[in-house]
């Protein structure tokens, strides 16, 4: 007897396969790590806030947290205030875009506002490196062009990571070395505040 009930027809063995290896693909987890910066409002409470939500994102897990750091504000317009930096590390299921997806939601849940290029913001979510993948795809690239450049990503980069490395680039370290002392690049690690790595 027929039927049109796809759940009653009798399943293939190779349909058993193709199933069976979409279910490990989505239990599969990469390496991943997302910068987060901040210098409007409360800071540290943004911060934190981007973190548990991320945490609680389905596919994310966070694997470390690193300290805090204070920056000056780098290009755009003059007086803006200070930035606290931080970085997270990821396992995470979610493909790259999806995990950007989810980084400019996050970003756009705590007011993030785009009209001013460089300009003052609430939340910045990067994502810097993504395990095994290079993109030269202008939405996004990665790893991240300019990490390796900035003391503020790589400050706390190796404070979350010591012995991670910028893909292509070399030893967050080593490039870190490099850039300590030249103008622009001065960051300091805020002894005073941390952030809670979700449970």
């Amino acid at each position: 007897m027929s039927t049109s009930d796809p759940t009653a027809s009798p399943t293939t063995f190779d349909l058993e396969r193709r199933v069976d290896c979409a279910e490990s693909t989505l239990h599969t987890t990469r390496s991943a790590v997302v910068a987060l910066g901040s210098n409007l409002g409360n800071r540290l409470e943004t911060l934190q806030g981007a973190v548990d939500a991320l945490a609680d994102t389905p596919g994310i897990r966070i694997t470390a947290v690193s300290a805090v750091f204070e920056t000056e504000a780098l290009g755009g317009p003059g007086e803006q205030p200070n930035y606290f930096n931080a970085v997270a590390v990821l396992r995470t299921s979610l493909p790259p875009r999806d995990l950007l997806d989810r980084a400019n939601a996050v970003e756009d849940a705590f007011g993030r506002v785009r009209e001013v290029r460089w300009g003052a913001r609430t939340l910045d979510v990067d994502i810097l490196s993504y395990e095994g993948v290079t993109s030269d795809d202008p939405v996004l690239l990665l790893p991240h062009p300019r990490a390796h450049e900035r003391a503020f990503v790589l400050a706390p980069w190796q404070d979350a990571d010591p012995a991670a490395e910028v893909p292509g680039q070399g030893p967050v370290g080593a490039l870190l070395d490099v850039l300590v002392g030249q103008p622009g690049q001065v960051v300091w690690r805020r002894e005073d505040i941390q952030l809670r790595l979700p449970e």
